[in-house]
């Protein structure tokens, strides 16, 4: 059966009531809050807080948040007035109490179902508008490309135009040039036996002009002479390139990506060159040992610096980690001390009975960073977990209660200052 809470405090003002219930220890994440505009219920097992208010409030402008050991509710009320007091003068009654619930979750369904048919609604009609934006665009594209080629075919039949004009007068002004040649010189050209055209000798006037060769047949056919070929040219292609022979594949790509990564990654372990270092110095296992012993010694940096040269080589081992977090402990650095062991437990999966040793010491030591960073709700959650691989260590009990305590006391604490406040 849940344990009701009675120990919350609240206080009021003409438009708005705040209500702090503490958690009593249990974690944010195992809060679940039920809320109408007259009833809220709040159960955090073995925990249950439930109250029917006074007079109704807002629902849509009030607020909840849960964190630092409570939860505290900024309610806004309908009609602005002074209460005097929370609950409703009927909620003595258990039937009262039930209707009041019963009503409450109905309440809430019908909410839930209003809001999911507003949200389909909204969602249709931004698809039309969607729909339509999109064929207006498609609309003015196609009005301006077609612009664009009735532009383009004005522009082309204009110039096949003067080009048909211009072939036109030059093809007259040869006709003419030809004729008159003809008419002009008929009546001095001679022939000799060999059928050459000779003309006849006067000092007096210069030899006639030869008229602009054409190719033969143009002067019975009409038709403009035959142009030049083209001159030839070359088309200078390039590709992307490729680490692969193969064409690229769509459905390849992932592999491909992945091979380059892993050979990335291997060609910077094996580029870790040092001609200070020895073959020993260049294993990774070597260095950790060396850091193990730094650590022992109490020289903290020189372990640091050995476990920072054995990731480099491999960053894949957990207990590098780990035990690099332990030298940040010792040193003060907390927040790379809860980097580290954060890494490490991300590496000790799955968890497994194996590595319940090191997943042990890597949640004490990030949750030890965490309390002396004063963060004591974030240092249980971590105790819990080393609990639950150890339920029978009583040191970790004593850290574990005494943890709970300061988070009790904290939090009592505010809420006597809160009504003191009130009051």
């Amino acid at each position: 059966m849940p344990l009701a809470v009675k120990d919350y405090t609240w206080d009021e003002t003409e438009t708005t009531v705040h209500i702090v219930v503490p958690l009593k220890g249990v974690k944010a994440n195992k809060v679940d809050i039920f809320s109408t505009d007259e009833y809220i219920k709040v159960s955090f097992p073995p925990y249950i807080f439930e109250v029917a208010l006074f007079e109704p409030v807002d629902d849509g402008k009030g607020s909840a948040q849960v964190g630092n050991g409570a939860i505290k509710f900024d309610l806004v009320k309908q009609e602005p007035r002074i209460w005097t007091r929370l609950t409703s003068v009927q909620s003595g009654d258990k039937d009262v109490m039930k209707s009041k619930r019963q009503a409450a979750v109905e309440a809430a369904h019908a909410r839930a179902e209003q809001e999911k048919n507003d949200k389909a609604v909204k969602k249709r009609e931004a698809e039309r508008y969607s729909v339509k934006q999109q064929m207006e665009v498609q609309k003015k594209r196609k009005t301006k490309v077609d612009e664009a080629i009735d532009m383009e075919r004005t522009q082309a039949m204009a110039e096949l135009e003067e080009w048909k004009e211009k072939q036109q007068s030059e093809e007259l002004a040869n006709e003419v040039e030809v004729s008159d040649d003809d008419n002009e010189d008929s009546d001095k050209n001679i022939f000799n036996e060999a059928g050459i055209v000779a003309y006849e000798t006067d000092i007096s006037r210069e030899p006639p002009s030869v008229a602009p060769r054409c190719i033969p047949g143009s002067e019975k056919t009409g038709k403009a002479p035959t142009p030049a070929p083209r001159t030839k040219g070359s088309i200078e292609i390039k590709f992307t390139p490729r680490v692969f022979p193969t064409p690229q594949r769509e459905s390849r790509k992932a592999d491909e990506d992945t091979w380059l990564k892993k050979q990335a990654e291997a060609r910077r372990v094996i580029g870790v060159e040092d001609p200070d270092l020895t073959e020993e110095e260049k294993n990774p296992d070597f260095l950790k040992d060396k850091g193990d012993k730094f650590y022992q010694n109490g020289n903290y940096l020189a372990a640091v610096n050995a476990y920072n040269q054995a990731l480099k080589l491999n960053g894949k081992l957990h207990a590098i980690f780990s035990n690099r977090a332990a030298c940040h402990l010792q040193i003060g650095n907390l927040m790379k001390c809860i980097e580290d062991c954060s890494k490490a437990i991300e590496l000790l999966t799955p968890p497994v009975e194996a590595n319940a040793n090191s997943r042990l010491k890597a949640h004490i030591r990030r949750g030890t960073a965490f309390c002396r960073l004063e963060l004591y709700v974030e240092g249980l959650m971590d105790y819990d977990a080393a609990l639950k691989i150890s339920p029978d260590n009583p040191k970790l009990i004593a850290d574990a209660n005494k943890m709970r305590t300061i988070i009790q006391s904290s939090n009592e604490a505010g809420y006597e200052d809160d009504v003191d406040e009130s009051s």
